[in-house]
């Protein structure tokens, strides 16, 4: 009976894990309502300046496949838009691609002209320390700091997993109090 009880504790603690990835992760649909388009002039500039992008979190192209596709590139190739050699090619109209590295991640539509009429983002990543502050123990919120003439920063739109990451942490560690007495017992 102590190892099924053992093995049950374990699941919980991988259950538990798996739940703390999935809180901290974001998807952020490009172009917000608009999409993945060059109709309506969006600036996919401007729109990746007003996000946070975190290692994990997931960029979803949604677009008329017919008319549009997305190209992962170099920097070089971004600037020049050019299409010859690509990193990979998605093409389905609805590509979700989970941002697994820091740094900057360059995408651009290949069809011609697109990039050139402004239809390219980069992603960029910054490292940990510099996208959020530090966590705040269990159940206490950091103070906050009052901006002197510095505007707040318009709602990402990201349809946001991070909402629920205290309630997820709080659920993972009761999961984990729980494996622990049920480890108790033999």
């Amino acid at each position: 009976m102590a190892f099924a009880e053992r093995v049950v504790a374990q699941a919980l603690l991988v259950v538990m894990a798996a739940l703390l990835q999935l809180c901290n992760a974001a998807v952020y649909k490009v172009g917000d309502s608009a999409g993945w388009t060059t109709i309506g002039n969006i600036d996919y500039k401007q729109w990746a300046a007003t996000k946070t992008f975190q290692v994990g979190d997931i960029i979803l192209f949604e677009y008329d496949a017919q008319f549009h596709n997305v190209m992962r590139v170099t920097h070089p190739m971004y600037k020049a838009c050019n299409v010859s050699a690509p990193l990979a090619t998605y093409t389905t109209g609805n590509d979700s691609i989970n941002i697994t590295t820091k740094g900057h991640h360059y995408f651009f539509c290949g069809v011609p002209g697109h990039c050139q009429a402004g239809q390219k983002v980069d992603i960029n990543v910054l490292r940990t320390s510099e996208t959020s502050p530090a966590q705040a123990p269990f159940g206490l919120t950091p103070p906050s700091v009052p901006s002197v003439g510095v505007p707040a920063p318009s709602p990402s739109n990201a349809i946001s997993l991070k909402a629920l990451k205290w309630s997820f942490s709080k659920l993972g560690l009761a999961m984990a109090a729980f494996a622990v007495f049920v480890s108790g017992f033999h």
